[in-house]
């Protein structure tokens, strides 16, 4: 992000500049597109998890510093907070036994970081919200000691002029205030990318943002924050109070939030990035020296530097990314609806569900975006934050006299998602055992109406009605979560409750 990040500082003209380049990006990436300069389809994914860091006792451990140090590899990066890490799998090809070799992968990459912050009294937690995170925790003392985390920080905070106010209303209601955006970093995410052409782009994003309920109903990890039960899937709400630059007299105006679902269906890529810049002003203006218009006048690849810094500021949960591979300009669908965790069973179980229905629903004759509302599509997801595996869709009807009706989510997508994902998987190529192995994982889920966040949650209640202080029984929760989710079995395999105490003697 240039040397400005460590200086930090912008006047009036930075902001002016900043603007006058992301206008010279989007007429840049115009071209782009028009032209068809794009590669062409490789059938490229990859995967992003983001982890917590926390002790043999269940509570978060400020000290990705140190574990980075010790992993000592480009695999794993730093987040917001001390107590989160990054790891990044390298890109795989859709196809045959990808599952497999991913879950591989993430299996002996894990694996050797949890050794290594065991080195400093640490594990690797892989889950939404760490159950034990109290708000003494979520403080701006303990952003990472990367300038890039303060500067955002200062600008959003700068932005907003006020404390940030989270307000979220579950089984629990949460009402707390915080001065910085660090309640940001208690959402442990994953991050699902796919390579698409130009020409596909709009079906599968809009594929992506209709199937993101259903993700969420049998993904959902983050039933709790500050040791309230909130919804779910506590991490879209969260997300959005945390980062919010609004003040309450522009929310009621209508002015739209950073993180964001969208407002409709979209017809190009160029769709979504003309709309950041048309309603989002700038956090960072950093000015790159490139002048885009030039390098693709002259033919060249311009990296369209401030559009992609401005594009990370906005939180779409299916983000636009525009990137460069092998000098050959590339997009990407970001899917980042996901919790992290419970095991890495669940994470690829989760992902080959994704990358199958959203190939299917990107082909189908009749697209379900064409049928179904974009309003009905956000109120999907925002039932799925709340409710999880018991939330309730709107939904297309299948026949002859079409509209739409109200379904339950675990028959949607055991009855219609399931096999519309695996025909997906199908179709790019994914070997049948791959697929049924990991459909298989969310079938049962769907049959035993089962996910992490139920299972946190009954977890913690029947802790509670052991007679368990509220604290104690979030730290065995989190304690047992951690025991479970490395031995590896799927959550849906998981008993209920803390193990019986081994006596003594």
């Amino acid at each position: 992000m240039g040397e400005k990040v460590v200086a930090g500082q912008f006047d009036l003209s930075d902001r002016q500049r900043y603007r006058e380049k992301l206008q010279s990006c989007l007429t840049g990436l115009e071209r782009l597109l028009r032209e068809k300069r794009f590669d062409r389809p490789k059938n490229l994914m990859g995967v992003e998890i983001e982890l917590n860091l926390a002790g043999p006792d269940g509570m978060p451990k400020m000290l990705n510093g140190q574990v980075l140090e010790r992993i000592a590899s480009r695999d794993f990066q730093t987040e917001l907070a001390m107590f989160n890490l990054e790891v990044n799998i390298a890109p795989h090809r859709l196809g045959s036994r990808v599952f497999d070799q991913l879950a591989e992968e993430l299996r002996t990459s894990l694996a050797y970081a949890d050794r290594k912050a065991g080195e400093v009294d640490a594990g690797i937690v892989m889950i939404g919200i760490l159950p034990t995170l109290g708000r003494d925790d979520l403080v701006s003392s303990n952003l990472s000691e990367a300038d890039r985390y303060t500067l955002l920080n200062n600008q959003i905070v700068a932005a907003r002029g006020e404390d940030f106010r989270l307000d979220i209303d579950g089984v629990e209601h949460l009402v707390c205030t915080s001065k910085s955006i660090v309640p940001e970093a208690a959402c442990t995410s994953v991050q699902l990318h796919l390579q698409v052409t130009p020409d596909r782009f709009a079906d599968v994003w809009n594929a992506a943002q209709a199937a993101s309920a259903a993700q969420i109903a049998v993904g959902a990890n983050s039933p709790f924050l500050f040791g309230h039960e909130l919804w779910r899937e506590s991490r879209p709400p969260l997300f959005l109070q945390s980062t919010d630059t609004r003040p309450p007299e522009l929310q009621a105006q209508g002015v739209r939030p950073r993180t964001w679902f969208g407002e409709r269906w979209i017809s190009s890529a160029y769709d979504l990035f003309e709309e950041n810049l048309r309603y989002f002003p700038a956090l960072l203006p950093i000015c790159d020296d490139e002048e885009p218009l030039e390098v693709v006048e002259a033919g060249g690849v311009p990296t369209l530097a401030e559009l992609v810094l401005h594009n990370g500021t906005i939180y779409r949960w299916n983000r636009p990314v525009y990137d460069i591979a092998d000098g050959v300009p590339h997009l990407r669908v970001e899917n980042r609806v996901l919790p992290a965790g419970p095991t890495i069973t669940d994470v690829i179980a989760n992902a080959a569900f994704y990358y199958g229905l959203v190939r299917a629903l990107a082909e189908e004759p009749r697209p379900v975006w064409t049928r179904l509302p974009f309003a009905a599509a956000e109120a999907n997801f925002d039932a799925a934050c709340r409710y999880g595996i018991d939330a309730r869709f709107v939904w297309p009807r299948r026949g002859r006299y079409g509209g739409t009706g109200e379904v339950d989510a675990v028959t949607l997508v055991r009855d219609e998602l399931l096999p519309l994902a695996a025909a997906g998987l199908d179709a790019w190529g994914v070997e049948a055992a791959d697929r049924d192995l990991y459909l298989g994982v969310i079938e049962e889920r769907c049959r035993r109406r089962v996910n992490g966040a139920s299972w946190q949650a009954a977890t913690f209640h029947r802790a509670l009605e052991q007679g368990m202080s509220r604290e104690a029984a979030l730290a065995a929760t989190t304690r047992r979560y951690a025991e479970l989710m490395h031995v590896g079995e799927p959550v849906h395999t998981w008993p209920v409750g803390l193990p019986d105490p081994v006596p003594l003697g």
